[in-house]
């Protein structure tokens, strides 16, 4: 069905977040060590030691978020499940107290008229696990399945939409040179296409237990890819930034749209993987294939990027508005984004994070006053709209975050939220965007 046939309520204005980086309560009620747990408590991996061990206390002020969430307006709420707070050893005795804290989330969200979105695997390795050989061990996918079919059973009467794996191109960088990913440690090409291999058929087996357990379950992965834009409708230049986008370079394990995607969506690796990698790669067999793409429902994106591309193929030698992590600002990449990936899949897609950090203070007047993020939330989702008009099959936005929290090996500096949280009373404040997105929530449903 074409979206602009769809009525306007079926799209899904979301919000976002991640386990480890909301939800504190790091060993309270049986919950075991992530990877991230350990990492952040090594001296020197993150900006000025912050660790998740609070953060934003999500776990024990969940409802008060959840009010946030439904007075803000939106449809639908993008969350991971902590898999060390399930499964303490990653595998074996299930901890009550942690499928307890996501059912009540649930309900909570659905009481308020919210759609749970569930992410299985955010970035938090069980440390246990992780001991094991993590994603370079042959057992890996069947770990992840267990879990999957656990969360199904046990959350899969009231959660439709599932997300497999986020980023697992960021997974792959936290075991890359310099990479400040948990583990942060140097591994060869090798081992990293093993892992890669192996997170792939891991969202496959996870494909089969949602099935397995959730009746009508709509499921996909959530890449993240930057986007080049061409700089005019021209054929050619259109066709330059399509290729670039679609690119698999050699010795980039990160950055590929199709190493990650052409598998699930298109049923083998590009064959430029096969021509780069040639001995290094891990055996892939017939049987591989076909489980790494078992069907999926959804094309669900990240995307924060992109970038203007001319008609050789070159990003013109301009200066780029930059965030305060230096990310090119190129609202385009919401319109040239969904429209390419639609092109090449034929998915519906759901952009399942885009969002502006930012350095937000409460202000004399005690509000956060953050114009920038207004003014960026508007303009993305005007391309995303144009798109969605357009006839590319778009079905929901998902803005990251909704709560300030920690940012990963960066700490708490950089400040995605759309509430400000302060984190020694831990007091939320909505910031200027937050209305301003609730004002575009009502604005877009009107009839």
């Amino acid at each position: 069905m074409n979206t602009n046939q769809l009525p306007k309520e079926e799209f899904v204005f979301g919000v976002a977040s991640a386990a480890f980086q909301i939800e504190g309560a790091a060993r309270e009620d049986g919950k075991g060590e992530s990877i991230w747990d350990v990492m952040t408590h090594e001296p020197g991996k993150t900006k000025r030691g912050n660790t998740g061990d609070i953060t934003c206390d999500h776990y024990h002020r969940y409802r008060e978020d959840v009010r946030l969430m439904a007075q803000l307006g939106v449809t639908g709420y993008r969350f991971s499940v902590s898999w060390s707070r399930v499964l303490p050893n990653g595998t074996g005795e299930v901890n009550r107290a942690g499928i307890d804290f996501y059912s009540n989330l649930i309900d909570e969200l659905l009481q308020n008229g919210i759609q749970p979105y569930l992410t299985l695997y955010h970035w938090d390795l069980p440390q246990k696990l992780f001991e094991k050989g993590g994603w370079l061990n042959p057992d890996a996918p069947e770990w992840f399945y267990e879990y999957a079919r656990l969360i199904g059973q046990r959350f899969g009467d009231r959660v439709r939409y599932f997300i497999t794996l986020n980023e697992p191109n960021n997974v792959i960088e936290g075991m890359t040179q310099g990479g400040g990913n948990a583990p942060a440690l140097a591994y060869t090409v090798k081992d990293r296409l093993t892992a890669i291999h192996n997170l792939l058929k891991a969202h496959g087996r996870a494909v089969q237990a949602l099935r397995e357990t959730v009746p009508g379950a709509l499921i996909g992965m959530a890449p993240c890819s930057a986007v080049p834009c061409p700089i005019d409708t021209d054929l050619e230049t259109v066709e330059q930034a399509r290729k670039r986008y679609f690119a698999t370079a050699p010795n980039d394990l990160l950055g590929s749209v199709t190493l990650y995607s052409d598998p699930i969506f298109l049923g083998d690796y590009p064959k430029e993987y096969y021509e780069y990698y040639r001995g290094l790669h891990p055996e892939i067999t017939p049987e591989d294939r076909k489980l790494i793409s078992t069907p999926v429902d959804f094309c669900y994106q990240n995307i924060y990027v992109g970038f203007p591309l001319d008609r050789d193929g070159k990003v013109p030698d301009i200066a780029l508005p930059e965030n305060m992590l230096s990310w090119p600002i190129w609202p385009e990449a919401l319109y040239w984004g969904p429209k390419f990936l639609y092109e090449r899949y034929q998915k519906p897609i759901i952009i399942t994070e885009n969002g502006l950090p930012n350095a937000d203070n409460l202000c004399k007047d005690a509000k956060a006053h953050d114009p920038e993020r207004i003014d960026f939330v508007r303009r993305y989702t005007q391309q995303l709209f144009l798109a969605r008009a357009e006839g590319v099959d778009i079905r929901g936005y998902f803005y990251w975050s909704i709560l300030d929290n920690l940012e990963w090996e960066l700490g708490f500096g950089p400040r995605f939220g759309l509430i400000h949280v302060d984190f020694h009373t831990l007091k939320r404040t909505p910031k200027d965007s937050y209305y301003d997105y609730q004002k575009l929530i009502q604005e877009y449903r009107k009839p």
